[in-house]
């Protein structure tokens, strides 16, 4: 008898999925436990298997279309069986038609039928990388145009919302055309490349695509003036101050090709760093030319005194939003108007802590942060206060007993929470190396999607800003997130007496559906215990 296979919850956040590839054909024998696809989540790519067992009938959902949870994904049953009345008997996705679709249907054009196309050539469009992808952006073409590409060749590397990713050739040819240029950014679907037979006459291709109202036309248009907007390579000059110039790799190539001076440029990134989209949206003023030329004829005139006349050039900048910003502020706002918050702070001394650290840190190859202190705290705290570690459900509240500690990583384009896996059975030594190994691949987008999921609370720490005390928004589904201040050193009553201490100022966000006041204050009160006396963490 024929089974309905819907599509999965793969995650406890996960409303709809993106198949991005069907390891099975129509027609196929499936096994218990055969990989039918692979399905894209809202935190990583995973592998569906079959519960069942027969020979795959129909499939629902084709590779690259998205659908919710729940919706028609395929149908098993004996070979021959007949599933009309299953696929009229109102599931959730709407039937298509049981013929197979190849990977390389995914990537051609809906603007260039098959029909039109030369022979051999196929049209490559903007992957869609990750279900929250609405459009993407080539950091690097590792293939130029006349290259053979072979089935499997990284084409290009493509910065999606979440990662820099390598996308690869599903087909063999040669590289005859690129649609957007390193540094672009184009929405999904729109002509990324064409590939084909070399010598192939292409232009009517690009142009059909264009018609058919794709963005790629944009695409286009930007590949044709690029070499009108390029300029000559230029020296960069030093800053005015003579400081440092901190800019990226790829903002000081741009700059470069644009015959732009970084030191005019004002950076948006972390400490004033220059970003690519710093560069993109520059705009020279013509302020400072202005005073250049006005100066002489100022100091010409008499010094007489003068009415001041506010005078002036009104000067804004607009910053694209990048995928990363777009969903960070999705999910911060979601959390912040859905779960009540609350603050509870809570001054600890670290007096204790900071001649630990020093003795630990004189163990040779030994190297632990206050941050590292902190997160093994929270981790042997939580086996104590198991409320805390929980999430919200409608139906339920969840207690997690496993404790995972998201850890919150600045980036050049906004914020990522690596996660530490069973936090409690780590050494200090252990969570001070893998913090600093998920944190350096961080800032360099090479933390694959399942190191940033699965977290059960979460530390964000801006005490190395000089930041004394803030709030954070809890990163649901957790039910409370620790921010942590600088150690601060301060005058401090000890025995009736005021001497030299050093303190830090802890806040607790907590989700008050799942955790009550006086919850939060006695976990506080634990991980306070455990700071100011580390030994007691051994007990």
């Amino acid at each position: 008898m024929a089974t309905i296979v819907t599509m999965p919850r793969l995650s406890d956040t996960m409303t709809e999925g993106t198949v991005a590839t069907w390891l099975k054909k129509v027609g196929d024998k499936v096994s218990e436990g055969d990989i039918l696809a692979e399905i894209e989540t809202d935190k990583a790519t995973m592998e569906f298997e079959s519960f069942n067992e027969g020979t795959l009938l129909h499939i629902g959902i084709q590779a690259g279309e998205t659908a919710p949870v729940d919706s028609l994904l395929a149908i098993i049953g004996n070979e021959g069986e007949d599933i009309s009345a299953l696929l009229a008997g109102g599931t959730a996705a709407a039937p298509v038609a049981e013929t197979p679709v190849a990977t390389e249907t995914k990537q051609e054009s809906p603007a260039a039928t098959p029909a039109a196309l030369p022979e051999g050539v196929i049209v490559v469009t903007m992957p869609r990388l990750s279900d929250t992808m609405t459009e993407g952006t080539v950091a690097t073409w590792l293939k130029k145009v006349g290259d053979t590409v072979a089935e499997g060749d990284i084409l290009a590397e493509i910065e999606t919302d979440k990662a820099t990713m390598e996308f690869e050739s599903f087909n063999a040819g040669t590289l005859l055309y690129i649609g957007i240029q390193e540094g672009s950014t184009a929405p999904v679907d729109s002509l990324l490349a064409i590939i084909g037979p070399a010598g192939t006459d292409i232009s009517g291709v690009a142009d059909n695509f264009k018609v058919g109202g794709s963005n790629t036309a944009t695409a286009k248009e930007e590949t044709k003036a690029a070499p009108a907007e390029k300029a000559a390579p230029i020296t960069q000059e030093a800053a005015a101050d003579g400081q440092r110039i901190l800019a990226s790799p790829l903002a000081k190539k741009i700059a470069n090709e644009k015959g732009i001076q970084l030191s005019q440029v004002k950076g948006s990134g972390e400490n004033g760093r220059i970003v690519k989209s710093d560069i993109e949206n520059f705009t020279p003023s013509t302020s400072s030319t202005t005073a250049a030329a006005a100066q002489p004829q100022e100091t010409a005139k008499a010094a007489a005194p003068k009415v001041f006349v506010p005078a002036g050039e009104v000067f804004t900048e607009e910053i694209k939003n990048s995928q990363m910003r777009k969903i960070i502020a999705k999910r911060l706002a979601e959390s912040l108007f859905t779960a009540p918050h609350y603050n509870l702070s809570i001054e600890v001394s670290m007096d204790e802590a900071m001649k630990s650290r020093a003795a630990i840190n004189s163990v040779p190859d030994t190297k632990v942060s206050f941050n590292d202190m902190v997160i093994k705290a929270c981790a042997t705290a939580l086996k104590k206060h198991p409320i805390i570690n929980s999430q919200w459900r409608e139906d339920a509240i969840i207690i997690n007993h496993h404790v995972n500690i998201g850890v919150a990583v600045a980036v050049e384009d906004g914020l990522v929470v690596p996660v530490l896996r069973f936090t409690d059975a780590m050494s200090l030594s252990q969570i001070g190396a893998s913090v600093r190994d998920l944190a350096g691949r961080a800032k360099t987008k090479k933390l694959l999607p399942n190191e940033m999921e699965g977290s059960t609370f979460t530390v964000s720490n801006l005490g190395m800003f000089g930041i004394t005390e803030f709030n954070s928004i809890i990163n649901q589904p957790n039910s409370a997130i620790l921010s942590v201040g600088a150690i601060v050193e301060k005058p401090v009553v000890k025995n009736g007496q005021i001497v030299v201490g050093n303190t830090m100022m802890l806040s607790l966000a907590c989700d008050h559906r799942t955790i009550d006041g006086a919850t939060g204050a006695q976990f506080l009160q634990t991980l306070k215990q455990f700071i100011e006396n580390p030994v007691t963490m051994l007990a």
